[in-house]
């Protein structure tokens, strides 16, 4: 039985639906952040060393990392679905946008993220000011740039083809679902890339997306 660790408000949302998708069962096992620091609780760490999620067991195999868990699931459980025939241009593609989630999409974002708490962040007032310039030069002159340019390429990419793999549905959208999800919420992604809402508004509509909703919990990114 394959079992996945989850934790809520996380990448791991992606391997839920990705199991929906496919149809397979699951055992579900949850996790809850610290209210305060958002990090993974310890107890992760007694399923995968360095205790984050999203990480599966398969019998006695352990897998972590999102993406090598989307070609993991495909490969041994898919049955040929949700990926392009090798030796195909769409399996190329496929191959680029599982990993130019995580590789490429994600680091901007989790700048973002970082710089924008630095900014919030308490601290003496005579400190503030030095803080928050440095904070809003840093995503100013680099990490939205950095965005913008990626919400630009996708943008072209979306435009050119129904999905990002090619005119099917695949687990390549699954994979790039959450860092455009997180790239909505915070990052500025909005009316300005049509073609990457309209991905966005199709994910969510999506029957197998819906339960695993419903199976794993809270979940902001989907709104």
């Amino acid at each position: 039985m394959i079992v996945v660790h989850h934790l809520n408000h996380s990448r791991s949302q992606r391997v839920l639906w990705l199991l929906e998708e496919l149809g397979l069962p699951y055992e579900l096992r949850h996790y809850q952040r610290d209210p305060v620091t958002l990090l993974a609780p310890p107890s992760l760490r007694a399923v995968h060393p360095l205790g984050k999620s999203p990480v599966i067991t398969d019998g006695d195999l352990t897998v972590a990392e999102s993406g090598a868990i989307v070609e993991y699931l495909v490969e041994r459980h898919g049955a040929g679905r949700l990926v392009p025939p090798a030796g195909s241009p769409e399996r190329l593609r496929w191959t680029y946008w599982l990993h130019f989630a995580e590789g490429s999409a994600m680091p901007p974002l989790l700048l973002r993220l970082v710089f924008d708490r630095v900014a919030r962040a308490p601290m003496p007032f005579f400190v503030r000011p030095i803080a928050r310039g440095i904070a809003r030069k840093v995503i100013g002159g680099f990490v939205q740039p950095t965005l913008t340019a990626q919400f630009d390429f996708m943008e072209t990419e979306l435009r050119t083809r129904a999905w990002f793999a090619g005119d099917e549905f695949s687990a390549a959208d699954i994979q790039m679902s959450f860092p455009l999800e997180a790239a909505a919420q915070r990052a500025g992604l909005d009316g300005r890339h049509p073609a990457l809402q309209d991905f966005l508004r199709r994910i969510h509509a999506r029957p197998a997306y819906r339960r695993a909703l419903e199976r794993g919990g809270p979940y902001d990114y989907a709104s």
